[in-house]
This record gives C-alpha cells, structure tokens and sequence, in this order.
C-alpha cells in the first residue's frame, strides 16, 4: 500500500468519520483511481474500525500546521 498526496486528496471529503468500507464505497462513487480502492482494501481492518480522519489511514498527510503561511499578506 502506498498513498500520495494526488491520491489521498481523493479522501479529503470522505464522510469521516467512516468504515474501511464506507470509505471503500466513497472511493467508488466519486470515481477515485484505482489505485485509491486497493489501498484502502489492503488495510488491516479489526473488527469493523472507524476511522475519524484521513490522517489514521495516512499518518503523513498534510494538514493546515505543516504549511507556512504568511498571515500578515491576508
């Protein structure tokens, strides 16, 4: 399983907190590549685990803190 940042901005809108697999039929509905839905197949699931954000799938995403904003040029 790999993730990227392309692809995990597929489950950026997902409705967390969600299943492994409601996030599996998100991925299908909204047209997510292939690539989206066999990463979250291969997940370990244990015993029907919800996930609140995208960042318990994917611990590296990037959330708003890891971008240096300027918020004196706002």
């Amino acid at each position: 399983m790999y993730w990227t940042l392309e692809l995990a901005s597929y489950l950026s809108d997902a409705p967390w907190p969600a299943s492994k697999d409601e996030l599996i039929d998100y991925a299908i509905r909204t047209g997510a590549p292939l690539e989206v839905v066999e990463n979250l197949q291969s997940m370990e699931e244990e015993g029907g685990e919800i996930y609140e954000s995208i960042e318990e799938i994917w611990p590296d995403y990037p959330t708003e803190e890891d971008y240096l904003w300027n918020e004196d040029e706002y």
